[in-house]
């Protein structure tokens, strides 16, 4: 019975969070995690950014194999009862496979499940040195943030954040830590937490995290993030993808825990700073 009920809450959400008339989006550039035209890297599991980088082996347009299924679907499980204080009901599993499923979704190239669980893994690199965060709030943040993810839609995160607001009070989340995971979805539109947000540095960093990788990862997510917007022309698509680096390398600080400005933010900028090269030569 609970089974049924999950399916059904979180698969009505699809008539209000995914099929909607929201604003076409020709060439955005809000979102610095890859919502907009090219601005972090390829995401994978695994590895620290820079040091061996990612590799994207699962996560495709045909969907994830059943390995990535079966790992995702298993740190799911213990993280909702981990964020319902250990208890067991209702069975986790039906919500998990729906947000797999929404992650594996064709439309996707690089919003991927590999970029699920990249992020996933990057908060659990973050939390032993985040002190005071709500780390399961985050990690159920994570699963949600681009849970609703149309490339020619320009609100997808608010979409996220009401499909999370609906479906985790049901699966026995309590009302004051679901409405800190939609806070934190929201977030992720402008990745610009206020001093002392803990959990949203995290989140944010996570996410952001990507950018750190190796040169041939952040060259081969930048390519992902483009057949995901194969509807926008060149031009466009450039014109955005420019504006995105520019603010970027603008701010003060990609990154704001101390951990990850110490070992991610010069790579980061870095990878910035040679793309912008690159647009500028036309390459």
């Amino acid at each position: 019975m609970a089974g049924a009920r999950v399916a059904g809450t979180i698969a009505s959400m699809a008539t209000d969070d995914d099929s909607g008339a929201g604003a076409a989006r020709p060439a955005p550039a809000r979102h610095p995690a890859g919502g907009a035209p090219g601005a972090s890297g390829t995401s994978g599991a695994g590895d620290a950014p820079e040091n061996g980088g990612t590799s994207q082996t699962s996560g495709t347009a045909e969907g994830p194999g059943r390995g990535i299924r079966d790992r995702l679907l298993s740190r799911w499980n213990a993280l909702l009862v981990s964020a319902r204080d250990g208890e067991e009901e209702p069975d986790p599993v039906p919500y998990g496979q729906n947000l797999i499923d929404r992650w594996s979704e064709p439309q996707r190239h690089y919003h991927t499940t590999d970029h699920l669980l990249d992020v996933l893994d990057r908060v659990d690199e973050l939390a032993p040195h985040t002190r005071g965060a709500d780390v399961d709030a985050v990690l159920l943040a994570a699963w949600f943030h681009d849970a609703v993810y149309r490339p020619d839609r320009s609100e997808n995160e608010e979409r996220s954040a009401a499909l999370a607001g609906r479906a985790l009070p049901e699966a026995g989340v309590s009302r004051a830590r679901t409405d800190e995971v939609a806070r934190l979805v929201r977030l992720t539109v402008s990745h610009d937490p206020e001093p002392g947000d803990i959990n949203g540095e995290l989140l944010c960093d996570a996410d952001l995290a990507v950018l750190a990788g190796s040169p041939g990862d952040y060259a081969q997510y930048a390519a992902a993030v483009r057949r995901e917007y194969g509807f926008v022309p060149d031009s466009a698509f450039l014109e955005g993808r420019a504006e995105v680096l520019r603010q970027l390398l603008g701010l003060p600080h990609l990154f704001r825990t101390p951990y990850a400005q110490d070992r991610w933010e010069h790579v980061a900028r870095r990878n910035l700073r040679t793309e912008m090269e690159l647009l500028v030569r036309g390459d």
